[in-house]
């Protein structure tokens, strides 16, 4: 996918971004904590799963 809409999507909503990218795994559950907890880690760990 391209990587535009992917960091798109990880400002909007970080989970979709992540499952899209790596798939339903341990990256999406902590990503989805990481969420919950509070937005901005969330996204700060979308942004590094897509850019690495």
């Amino acid at each position: 996918m391209n990587k535009l809409v992917l960091i798109i999507l990880a400002i909007i909503f970080p989970p979709i971004a992540v499952a899209l990218n790596n798939g339903v795994g341990k990256d999406l559950a902590i990503n989805i904590l990481l969420s919950i907890l509070f937005i901005v880690p969330g996204i700060i760990h979308a942004f590094w799963l897509i850019l690495r």
